[in-house]
């Protein structure tokens, strides 16, 4: 078999490397895999899209690879430029460089006569240079330097001198000294570039939003008890990042009941603590220390939202003008007794947040649309906004230029299986097109790419996947939503990995632990721990099934036992463990309790009831053909 992979971004490469190692998990033939990239290196967005200081908001626990992690000296979270390094020696690792074309561009992908695929490509910096072809039997999408920046219309944009999409933007000096900034959109990108802005020498910096956002933290808060009494946070203590701190996996896709599973049951557990832990420590409910820019009551609930993770460092300049400074009595008794330690904008510095804007005028100043908040009035009474670079941090669309009209592919939007291909035509797979709500996109990539190829390897094996599943992992998108393919990183990892055998149970983990426990003794203990109370990471996954790895059971009792031994305090604790853990164990096993007694039921009246139901079968079809009231009793 040979598959053409498009784009070397960390998708590309982890389908890349598992279609490369194919023959050690399935019997027959090494798979024939060559990856087309058209930039002069890996690393996709990270490498290409990166600008000054670019960090990533998922931790390197969560966003490394199963198999090749990051070094036990990197920080928490990765720089762009050092995960971009890191992907660089993933291809070392496994010997991935003489099946990747570098300043490649594929330019056309056509359907091949009787099957298969033929990809058309040529040097990416050459327009007349020779286009030359791979046939192939598969296609793995995992390119994103195909998508178009979005730019909404903004009449009279001309009119502002410096006018750029955020993929363009690279460094604080293109802000210029003493000018106005102004960043369209309150995404992560939008909120960092507003903290470059204002950490530069501009003279102003605005960020405009259309419905507000939800600043969320990267790490675990750590709220000081009674800071009434003088007591101050511990500057050296280490939290850790959210995106692995979930301790209730036990019922919150492993073994959570199906009627709970397929309702907002969960989401509203975690709906209810987010917003109760934001106000416990800060006072507010629209994210911890934000006091403007909430999103409305209609799309405040975290089944539909995606949390701002760049937040934190920008909301010290964001709320600064909007912080009560005469609070009642309730928020001060809440300060009294926990609080956590708020960050103070420099003298002057702010970040002042707007609504959308409405046109540009023929003197370059910019018009906000009056949403009947706070920020509207602050806007008007600070004069004029006349900016001088205008940066639009607005996304990007989708759109595969590449792909033959003619031939009718899929788009990732068609996608019926997992958001990964569609059943029509199981040969073309997207990788890496979905967005987690809260985690990372590489690690759902090198699950997605797992089941891809199981499929491509053994499609019996996947047949029964059923669509009834998808319901509880997705985000419930707006109508009309510019992003409709969110999910929850934690549910959708457990389906992915439930769906190829690779979930590990009880005993499974049990063993797992005892096994390698010769070679390090607590890991007897720490595997079972870490299956039933820590992240879905997917080393987890790789303990059984069709890509279990010796080193798995290592992995987490070593350096992602971190993630269990790190946590701690009401937050990494009891917010985030007891409270979801119990609230959800009680109903799963009450629901579970409820289906064995009424199976027991079934089967101690099966003898007596038996004749009963032949005898109406037996009317039934009598009466066929003929109308009747069917009673049941």
């Amino acid at each position: 078999m040979r598959v053409a992979v498009i784009g070397a971004g960390p998708s590309g490469l982890v389908t890349l490397k598992y279609l490369k190692t194919a023959h050690h998990y399935f019997p027959g033939k090494p798979i024939e895999a060559m990856l087309f990239e058209a930039e002069s290196g890996v690393g996709g967005t990270f490498s290409q899209r990166a600008y000054e200081d670019a960090e990533l908001v998922s931790s390197k626990f969560l966003t490394a690879f199963s198999d090749f992690r990051a070094h036990d000296d990197d920080p928490d979270f990765l720089s762009a430029e050092r995960y971009v390094e890191y992907l660089n020696d993933y291809c070392n690792h496994f010997s991935l460089w003489s099946d990747i074309n570098l300043s490649t561009k594929v330019v056309a992908v056509k359907r091949r006569p009787g099957g298969g695929h033929v990809i058309h490509y040529r040097k990416a910096n050459d327009a007349d240079a020779e286009v030359l072809t791979y046939e192939c039997e598969a296609v793995a999408v995992c390119t994103g330097l195909h998508v178009t920046p979005n730019i909404p219309a903004i009449p009279g944009i001309e009119k502002v001198p410096v006018v750029k999409h955020s993929s363009e933007f690279k460094k604080r000096e293109e802000f210029g000294r003493d000018k106005t900034v102004v960043v369209l959109g309150s995404g992560e990108t939008g909120i960092d570039i507003a903290h470059l802005a204002v950490t530069s020498p501009t003279r102003r910096v605005v960020l405009t939003h259309r419905d507000g956002f939800l600043g969320a933290p990267k790490v675990i808060p750590n709220p000081v008890w009674f800071p009434i009494l003088g007591r101050k946070a511990d500057p050296n203590h280490r939290e850790l990042p959210v995106d692995v701190s979930w301790q209730a996996p036990l019922f919150d896709s492993m073994y959570l009941h199906p009627l709970i599973r397929d309702t907002l049951f969960t989401w509203n557990v975690y709906d209810w603590g987010v917003k109760t832990s934001n106000w416990l420590v800060s006072g507010t409910t629209a994210g911890i220390d934000q006091w403007v820019g909430k999103i409305s009551k209609e799309r405040y609930h975290v089944s539909k939202l995606f949390f701002n993770k760049g937040a934190p460092k920008a909301l010290p300049y964001i709320s600064a003008p909007y912080r009560p400074t005469n609070p009642g009595v309730v928020e001060r008794i809440r300060r009294s007794i926990l609080q956590v330690p708020t960050e103070k904008a420099p003298a002057g510095r702010t970040i002042e947040l707007a609504p959308w804007p409405t046109h540009v005028d023929s003197a370059g100043t910019l018009h906000f649309r009056d949403n009947g908040r706070p920020e509207y009035e602050r806007m008007q009474s600070l004069g004029p906004t006349k900016p001088d670079v205008l940066i639009f941090a607005t996304g990007y669309r989708q759109e595969f230029p590449f792909f033959h009209h003619q031939d009718r592919y899929p788009m990732p939007s068609d996608t019926d299986v997992r958001s990964v291909w569609n059943r029509a035509d199981p040969s073309v797979g997207f990788i890496g097109f979905v967005r987690p709500g809260y985690g990372a996109i590489p690690p759902l990539a090198e699950l997605q790419a797992q089941l891809w190829l199981l499929n491509l390897m053994t499609p019996e094996r996947t047949e029964g996947l059923r669509d009834e599943d998808d319901h509880h992992f997705r985000l419930r998108s707006a109508p009309g939503a510019r992003i409709g393919y969110g999910v929850d990183h934690e549910t959708y990892a457990y389906q992915l990995a439930y769906d190829m055998g690779a979930a590990p149970g009880f005993w499974d983990a049990v063993r797992a632990g005892w096994s390698a426990s010769k070679y390090r003794s607590a890991l007897w203990y720490r595997i079972p721990v870490i299956w039933a109370a820590g992240a879905q990471l997917n080393a987890k996954f790789r303990l059984k099934g069709p890509y279990a790895w010796g080193g798995a059971a290592h992995v987490l009792g070593g350096e992602l036992w971190q993630t269990i031994s790190r946590r701690h305090g009401m937050f990494g604790n009891f917010l985030l463990a007891v409270v979801p853990i119990t609230l959800m164990g009680i109903f799963s096993i009450f629901l579970y309790l409820i289906g064995l007694v009424l199976l027991l039921l079934k089967v101690v009246t099966w003898p007596i009831t038996a004749p009963f139901r032949r005898t109406t079968r037996t009317a039934i079809k009598l009466e066929e053909g003929r109308k009747y009231t069917k009673v049941e009793c």
